[in-house]
């Protein structure tokens, strides 16, 4: 299922990550999976959020710069392999999977946060093989 990520861009240095975690405490919003990349210069924060619009605002408010951008959110069977089928399919239709990080499991399995070159393709070719991946907020 296609959601939306918020991607916030950090200074690199002692307490800018709990300022922006602080932000989204302060306006009640949820974050349900994160993942923080870092250079020399900058920290990269995305996170998918229970408002994402609201977040985004917060963060905007606060002098925090940071995109919404849509991710394909997944789920996985508990299996041997399974990952490394779905990104096959996915590789074989002529999709590049750009990044991908984990969230916690709503179910047994893992769910997972993928972001490719052509989000309606992955979601597309992921239905027809593996139609218990797209079922994410059903």
């Amino acid at each position: 299922m296609i959601i939306k990520q918020l991607s916030v861009f950090l200074e690199n240095r002692p307490g800018t990550l709990v300022e922006a975690l602080g932000i989204l405490k302060e306006g009640g919003v949820n974050i349900v999976a994160l993942s923080l990349a870092d250079t020399n210069e900058f920290g990269l924060l995305r996170v998918i959020v229970d408002k994402p619009e609201e977040a985004k605002a917060a963060m905007k408010a606060r002098g925090f710069t940071s995109i919404l951008n849509d991710v394909l959110m997944v789920h996985l069977l508990d299996q041997v392999g399974y990952l490394e089928k779905l990104v096959d399919t996915v590789s074989k239709a002529g999709i590049n999977v750009e990044y991908m990080y984990a969230a916690p499991a709503r179910k047994e399995g893992a769910d997972l946060v993928m972001k490719t070159s052509d989000l309606e393709g992955a979601t597309r070719v992921i239905k027809e093989a593996f139609p218990e991946a797209v079922d994410w907020l059903d």
